[in-house]
């Protein structure tokens, strides 16, 4: 293997929703071998199974079959693999609805490959039996609680199945939900050859991908000194260049908006990052404090002596539950004494409610005037009272009925609360339901993959 030899892999979906932009620019605009698309997040697999629940055909980022639609031609000529993990709660759906748009498109040779095993959902209570535990890792909490409103249940898996998909040719892999770093591991260890227990080497690439995960997040978006980045309109969505030792730039394509710098790609570093010596994931444990970060030339940062060990004997598991209902609305209150009026219009609403027969507990209840620094309170004094404050009031309940009593509430605030009341264009709120989170663990001897590759 030729250590001259530079792979490009960039990222163009930092989430389920992230602009169509990224994607469409990313193959236009400059060479690539690999575009990453990270649509995944823990609430977006409980949708994704309620979908799918509903209709047996859906459960996947429908997003992403449309944009394939539009860039497949182009990744064909220029060779473009693409590696997602839009396949939710049904990767054979989404295999399905690739291979139409390829029949649409008149295309032949496209080899679209998928990887299952992530969703054990289904498997909860054998798994169970064979003495998974699957406490709750923030609170310790037995499952029991919620088992019998569990709504979905999926493994991180690692980069192994998806570079078992590259090697059988595919030019699409679509998983569950893997890890966001394990897209970008994958192609790394299938074009370089690398060992899985070659620590050092997977450790960077999940730097690599941790860097990447989150789009334009590294070249300018989300970024304090925001004032110094160029052209925001046309940000340019990363692009790392990566060499087999490990190393690699991270970059932009020429002649597009963003910024890439020590600083943003130091901000990205501690997006979501818990314990810097110790970030855990399927493929390996990397050391943060020992990445080397060097400006290499506009807009060009080098990555190197990144360190790694050998991965936990567990898989983490993303498990969600319905947990009640939310409600929300809102109201304007405009000046004189815009704080006063607002925080007396959420009492009104309150103290009626419980008129009915039913009030609504203080602990579950939600009031928050934007404008008066709740983003800041605490933090940012605010010198002087706003001439119009925006109340945000709402609550959580198990009981529909007594949310949308709150619902009708509201709008009468106008004509029987106090003055200067606007805002209420939106309409009556709906409740929606309340997605609980359950982060988990499971022994990886318990999880099986597999990977099915078919050519159209």
């Amino acid at each position: 293997m030729s250590q001259d030899k530079t792979v490009l892999i960039a990222n163009g979906q930092g989430f389920w929703g992230d602009s169509l932009l990224g994607p469409l620019r990313l193959v236009e605009e400059g060479p690539l071998d690999y575009l990453t698309l990270d649509y995944l997040a823990e609430v977006t697999m409980s949708i994704m199974q309620k979908q799918k629940l509903r209709n047996p055909n859906a459960g996947y980022a429908t997003d992403f079959v449309e944009m394939l639609r539009q860039i497949l031609p182009t990744c064909q000529k220029k060779g473009i693999k693409v590696i997602a993990n839009a396949g939710g709660v049904n990767p054979r759906g989404c295999l399905e609805a690739i291979q139409s748009v390829v029949n649409e498109l008149g295309m032949t040779g496209i080899k679209i490959g998928i990887v299952e095993g992530d969703d054990i959902l289904d498997q909860l209570p054998e798994l169970i039996a064979s003495g998974e535990k699957f406490k709750n890792l923030d609170n310790g909490e037995a499952v029991d609680s919620i088992l019998d409103r569990m709504s979905s249940a999926n493994v991180y898996i690692g980069a192994k199945p998806i570079v078992d998909a590259l090697a059988q040719g595919a030019d699409i892999v679509v998983t569950g939900r893997s890890t966001d770093p394990s897209l970008v591991v994958a192609p790394l260890i299938y074009e370089f050859g690398w060992s899985m227990d070659d620590f050092d080497k997977l450790a960077a690439g999940t730097v690599m991908g941790h860097i990447l995960e989150c789009g334009a997040q590294c070249t300018g978006g989300n970024y304090n000194d925001w004032r110094n980045v160029p052209d925001f309109a046309r940000i340019g969505y990363p692009v790392v260049e990566a060499k087999a030792d490990g190393t690699f730039v991270v970059t932009k394509h020429e002649g597009t908006g963003g910024l890439v710098n020590i600083d943003t790609i130091t901000s990205q570093l501690m997006y979501e990052l818990g314990d810097p010596v110790n970030y855990l994931g399927p493929d390996c444990t990397s050391d943060f404090t020992t990445i080397k970060l060097e400006q290499d030339g506009e807009n060009r940062v080098r990555v190197s002596g990144v360190k790694g060990s050998a991965p936990t004997p567990t898989y983490k598991v993303s498990m969600s539950y319905e947990d009640g209902y939310k409600i929300v609305g809102q109201l304007t209150y405009t000046g004189p004494d815009a704080i006063e009026k607002a925080n007396l219009g959420a009492a009104i609403l309150f103290e009626r409610v419980g008129m009915y027969g039913k009030p609504i507990p203080e602990a579950d209840r939600f009031v928050e005037l934007f404008g008066t620094n709740v983003c800041y309170k605490g933090i940012v004094k605010q010198e002087q009272e706003p001439s119009e404050v925006l109340l945000r009031v709402g609550a959580k309940s198990h009981d529909k009925n007594l949310l949308n009593t709150l619902a009708r509430e509201l709008a009468p605030l106008i004509t029987s609360g106090p003055v200067g009341v606007t805002g209420f264009a939106a309409g009556r709120p709906r409740p929606t339901e309340i997605v609980g989170y359950w982060p988990a663990l499971i022994d990886k001897t318990k999880v099986t993959t597999s990977v099915i590759v078919e050519e159209v």
